[in-house]
Formats: C-alpha cells, sequence, structure tokens
C-alpha cells in the first residue's frame, strides 16, 4: 500500500527499514567537511547516529553511517531522506492538530525545497553550512511532533534534535529553537567542525536554522537598499546607475540575490562565482542576465554595456580576483565593489583561491586542509591588493557582513588604516543600513502566505503599500527616503518576479510599519479577503535580533558591540510576548563565534489572539533595538526612541546624558 504524504510525515521515523539511496548527491552536493575525528571519536558519533534507531537495524546501519562519515566529513543519514517532494505546499495539506504546527511545517519544507535550498540532501538552506537539521531522523522526528502537537505545547530543538514536546500554555511559543550555542571556549571553526560530526550541534546560520528563509528575495532587498545607497553616496545628486559597474562574488545561497538587486537598483552587476552549477542555476532562475567564462568576452561586454547606459547583470563563472586584476589592466572604472563569498566558512568551501580550479580545491581542502589554507589567504591577499589599486582610482569598497575584511586581516593582507586597528573600508552597515535604517528601526519585516496562492500575496503587496504611503503623509523627514525606497520596492515587487518557493514577501518597515501591516493582515484573514494564515518574521539581520560586531551593531561605538546581551534579550523577551516560535542561533553570515542571533515567527489566523499577540510582539522585538542604540548615543536612534516614547506613553526608556568632547580630552 502507498503512504500517502499524510501518513509519511504522522509516522516519523519509518516502520521498515528504507532501501539505500540511489544518486543521492546529484542536487549540488556540499563539500566534503574536514576528517576532523579520532577513532573513539568517530565510534561516539556513530553511537549518536544510531540512537534514533531500532536497535535491530544497527549492524546495517552501523558501516553505512561509518561510510557518510569517512566520505562526506558528516552523517548526513541519507537513505531516511523522505520519498516525497520537498516544497512548501498549501497549509490545509499539512496533518496537524493546530494551524501554528502546520505554518512551522511549511516554512520547514520552504527551507529543504531543492529551488530554495543550496544543498538539500544534506539539509543546508544556504551559505555553505547553514542547516536546518544535521541529519534525516531529525527532520523525520520534528515533523512528526508538529503533527501531533497541540496548543498547550512546545517543542524544544537542540541543534537540530527534537528534544520533545513539553506541556506549556496557549500563550508560549509552539517551538523554540537553538543552534550551535557553545560554551564560549568552544566556539572557534574547528570545534564547530568536532561537534557537528560528532552530531551535537550545528551551525544554523541565521534563516536556515529557524525556518524563516524565503529564498534570495530576502537578501535581495537588503542588498537592493544597499546598493542604492551606495550608488547615492558616489554619484552626483540626480546622476542615474544606469551603465555603472558594481562588481561582487558568490551567487550561491543568499549571494546569489546579488545581480537582481544589481537590476533594481539599475546599474551594471558583475558577479563572479566559482561553482558553475550553482552560477547556471542563477540564470536558469532569471536572477542573472548572462553567463561568461572567458573573462575576454566578459569584458568586451562590460565596454558595451558601459557605453550603452544600459542595466544588466553578468555572471563570470571564475574566481572572482581574475576579474579585479583584469579590470585593472583593461582600465575599466568600477564604481561599486563588494564581496559575498561564504567566508565565514573560509576553509571548507566558503571561499575559493584564485590559483585552484574549483574541483581541485574541493580536493584539496580535505585532503591537505593545512596547504588550502595557505593558498586562500594568498588569495585574499591578491584580492585585496587588487581592490586596493582600483579605490585608488575612485572605487567605493564596502565589506558585506560576509567576515571578507576580518579573514583578509588575518590572512596578512593590507586592509587596516594606519592605527593598525580600523579596516580601511567600512562594513555597509556603518556606512548605510546602519545610520540610515537600523538606528531608524527600518529592517527586513517578510511574511508567507501559507495558502500558497499568488492571489493572496499581491492582496499583501497593496495592503503593504497602501499603509506604507499612509505612513509616509505624516512621516518625519529623517525616515522619508526609507519609505519611499520600500513605497517604490513593493510597487515593483511582482514585476521583478523575486518568488523562488513559497508566496513570500520582504520590505523594510519600522515598529509603526510591521504593526500596522501585520494588523492590516490580519483584519484581511478575518474578512475573508486573504484566504489562509500568514506567517510574519524577519532576518536576523535587523534592528535588535543581532549582536555582530562586524555587521548588524558594528555602527555602536560605545564599546558594547562585542556584549550579547541584546540578542538574547530579544528572543526571551519575544517568546512571553506572543511569538509562535523563537530561536537563538551562535554562528549566521559572519561566522562561528562571531554573532549571536535571536529570531521569530509569528503566525496571523485573523483572530483578536493574533491582534495581541502582533502589536506586543513587533513592539518589543524593534524598540529593544532601538533603546540599545539609543544608550550607545547614535544620533538617528535617540531620535526614533524619543519619537516612540511619545507615541507609547508605557515606553519609558533610558537615555544617555552626552558628555563633552572637550571636557574629556582636556582630562588627558
Amino acid at each position: 500500500m502507498t503512504t500517502t504524504f499524510q501518513q509519511a510525515i504522522q509516522e516519523g521515523i519509518p516502520n521498515t527499514l528504507p532501501p539505500k539511496p540511489v544518486n543521492q548527491n546529484k542536487d549540488n552536493p556540499a563539500p566534503k567537511r574536514k576528517d576532523i575525528l579520532s577513532t573513539d571519536e568517530k565510534k561516539l558519533a556513530l553511537k549518536n547516529a544510531l540512537r534514533y534507531f531500532p536497535t535491530a537495524w544497527h549492524a546495517e546501519l552501523a558501516s553505512e553511517f561509518l561510510a557518510e562519515l569517512n566520505t562526506l566529513g558528516r552523517i548526513y543519514m541519507h537513505r531516511f531522506k523522505p520519498s516525497y517532494k520537498m516544497y512548501a505546499r498549501p497549509i490545509e495539506e499539512y496533518p496537524a492538530k493546530c494551524k501554528e504546527a502546520a505554518a512551522i511545517m511549511l516554512m520547514i519544507q520552504n527551507n529543504l525545497d531543492p529551488a530554495v535550498a543550496q544543498h538539500p540532501n544534506e539539509l543546508i538552506t544556504y551559505g555553505g553550512n547553514g542547516a536546518v537539521f544535521q541529519n534525516w531522523a531529525q527532520y523525520l522526528l520534528t515533523m512528526q511532533y508538529l503533527s501531533q502537537m497541540t496548543h498547550t505545547q512546545t517543542l524544544h530543538l537542540y541543534s537540530g534534535h527534537p528534544m520533545g514536546l513539553f506541556p506549556s500554555s496557549e500563550m508560549a511559543p509552539r517551538v523554540v529553537v537553538t543552534n550551535g550555542m557553545m560554551i564560549p571556549n568552544y566556539s572557534k571553526p574547528d570545534h564547530w567542525e568536532k561537534y557537528n560530526a560528532l552530531g551535537v550541534t550545528q551551525y544554523g546560520q541565521m534563516t536556515a536554522g529557524s525556518y524563516m528563509y524565503i529564498g534570495p528575495q530576502g537578501i535581495v532587498h537588503g542588498t537592493t537598499i544597499t546598493v542604492m545607497n551606495a550608488f547615492r553616496k558616489v554619484l552626483k545628486k540626480g546622476t542615474s546607475p544606469r551603465g555603472k559597474l558594481f562588481l561582487t562574488a558568490g551567487l550561491g545561497g543568499m549571494s546569489g540575490a546579488q545581480p537582481k538587486a544589481g537590476t533594481i537598483a539599475e546599474c551594471i552587476t558583475i558577479c563572479a562565482e566559482v561553482n558553475e552549477q550553482a552560477a547556471k542555476k542563477r540564470h536558469e532562475q532569471g536572477w542573472v542576465d548572462e553567463l561568461f567564462s572567458d573573462i575576454h568576452l566578459l569584458t568586451k561586454r562590460v565596454k558595451n554595456a558601459i557605453a550603452n547606459e544600459e542595466v544588466v547583470s553578468l555572471a563570470y563563472i571564475g574566481n572572482v580576483v581574475t576579474v579585479w586584476e583584469h579590470f585593472l589592466k583593461a582600465n575599466i572604472y568600477i564604481h561599486l565593489g563588494s564581496d559575498q563569498t561564504s567566508l565565514h566558512n573560509p576553509w571548507a568551501g566558503g571561499y575559493y583561491p584564485a590559483n585552484l580550479t574549483f574541483e581541485e580545491a574541493n580536493t584539496l581542502m580535505v585532503k591537505d586542509p593545512g596547504l588550502f589554507k595557505k593558498y586562500v589567504q594568498q588569495s585574499l591577499v591578491r584580492h585585496v591588493k587588487a581592490i586596493n589599486a582600483h579605490v585608488a582610482k575612485g572605487t567605493y569598497f564596502f565589506d558585506y557582513g560576509n567576515a571578507f575584511l576580518l579573514e583578509a586581516s588575518r590572512a596578512g593582507a593590507a586592509v587596516f588604516t594606519s592605527n593598525k586597528t580600523d579596516f580601511r573600508y567600512p562594513s555597509y552597515v556603518q556606512d548605510i543600513l546602519g545610520p540610515m535604517c537600523f538606528d531608524y528601526g527600518f529592517g527586513p519585516f517578510r511574511w508567507v502566505c501559507t495558502s500558497g496562492k499568488t492571489e493572496d500575496l499581491d492582496q499583501t503587496d497593496a495592503i503593504a503599500l497602501d499603509v506604507l504611503e499612509k505612513i509616509k503623509e505624516e512621516a518625519p523627514d529623517e525616515i522619508q527616503q526609507q519609505l519611499a525606497d520600500n513605497i517604490a520596492w513593493i510597487k515593483a515587487a511582482k514585476k521583478n518576479k523575486l518568488v523562488v518557493g513559497s508566496q513570500a514577501r520582504i520590505l523594510y518597515a519600522d515598529a509603526e510599519g510591521r504593526i500596522k501591516i501585520a494588523q492590516a493582515f490580519n483584519n484581511a484573514i478575518a474578512n475573508g479577503e486573504i484566504s489562509a494564515p500568514i506567517v510574519l518574521g524577519r532576518d536576523h539581520h535587523d534592528v535588535s535580533g543581532t549582536d555582530s560586531p562586524y555587521r548588524e551593531t558594528s555602527n555602536i561605538y560605545d564599546g558594547s558591540k562585542f556584549t550579547a546581551d541584546m540578542a538574547i534579550h530579544n528572543v526571551i523577551g519575544d517568546s512571553f510576548r506572543g511569538a509562535t516560535w523563537v530561536s537563538i542561533h551562535n554562528g549566521g553570515g559572519v561566522g562561528w563565534g562571531e554573532v549571536i542571533n535571536g529570531g521569530f515567527g509569528l503566525v496571523l489566523d485573523g483572530t483578536k489572539v493574533a491582534t495581541n499577540r502582533l502589536k506586543n510582539m513587533l513592539f518589543y522585538d524593534v524598540n529593544n533595538g532601538i533603546a540599545r542604540r539609543s544608550w550607545a548615543r547614535n544620533e538617528a536612534a535617540l531620535l526614533a526612541i524619543e519619537r516612540e516614547m511619545q507615541r507609547t506613553p508605557q515606553l519609558k526608556v533610558t537615555l544617555p546624558q552626552i558628555a563633552d568632547d572637550t571636557l574629556i580630552d582636556s582630562l588627558f
């Protein structure tokens, strides 16, 4: 008898041992991880993996799992990957006792959809190692628990492992997620390699391990806002970016959004990618216009695009260092430069050295990790040297929060200013998103229509547009540009074909905007104008969800940017104010041990309870961060929090007394 999708979900670990998989690694397999475990540790890893299964299966599975560990560096349990198609189904197709659980199942499957995920067979959504689960047994058990969950239970997940359903209350989160929460002294990159190989922790990145990834659309918007404002910094007011160059790298996972963002910002985007399969995938999806593998043909095409003031995105299948160096010789002027390779993971496929082919690098990183690291660092030195030469000619280069400058500095590249402490190039948060967006409370608010219907997404676009236009009429001058940019974004969203996977949308909004949009959605669900619940969320890349000294909080200058109180308070505060699920992660886009991320999901179902939840939770989720930023004496945040206290009498925030610089200087 054929097992239905619903029955497979409810079954969890199958009752009979599935057959061995055939050609399970056809969908862009993850790079092999380091062989980092001792013999005794490999024995422990096998014991850890086998505890998910009946002892009668252990003899057969033990040798199979050891083979995975030895050949792939991890035990993924490929045999237990479900046979059904992986994608975000309409919410009513999930077997569940509560809508919230069904919505979470939808979001998990969206993260693992091969059209969305970078390495779907290894349960990795993006960034080379951003995992939803460590293995397929964890996925099966989690989905089974969600199918059984009631309104008075909470599922607790320890780095992908479903510890179990615990009694709670209707107001409690339905799911609590932690990923990679290590003791501080065990939070170096090799600690991740070791303990992930043992099967006891994982790198959840940001939205991968918290089930809030919506395909590259999420980063498209942030990149669009960044590129638009970067051009405003380098071009005279009123000058169009058409025919101007933005050079970057990375087309896998989230970085694949860059060419689409450049097109929306109306420039010429050149994006290098060493993985031909990843480049072709983005081309097939329509995210990049043209592919080139010959640097001379690319150069000719770029010159024509400049002459004709085109808006076009060009992918170079090869190493970005080649492009920087060749464009220098060809005297091609680059207006904006950045990099979005996964340098948080430099030794395991996040960055490929210029003097090796893609295949050679994948072999060497496993065969001789020490030599591979040497080549990566040599390449970073070359990379920075070429960038510095372009910057001397006028290029504006910014770090896109992927640990590029951090790893380049560790490689000995010339990235420091004369004081040997500060980087010569700003983080994009320091120069753009921090002072212009985050300090005012603007960040990546997103939603998913659980019906899967395009007409529901169209309705949400129209609602969000109406709300933003009304807010703009009375908004202060300081946030008029942010509102105008997001109004333009939502107007063009459908035309730009941003949906990959679930019917989802993102825009930047502050607390006022998020609450009003969410309330309007909830009303529309209650009135039947939207046919099914909506999931609200955000990237952790936001106002208050993340403590990241080299990215999200890099423009906090009171010395607290290396603390993580804000992110911890964020997830705790959201949890008792109405979030449907909450997550807290070590890791994220800048690397293991370099950042703490807090996130949430909130299901709107058209009820009054949902109204109360959204008002309480969204208000705190934003203003927690603005309060911290204002205490750091950030001017825009002071303006924003004072405005919020006037609007909300119950909000009372400790404000700083600003010391006079002359007084302080006179003492030294």
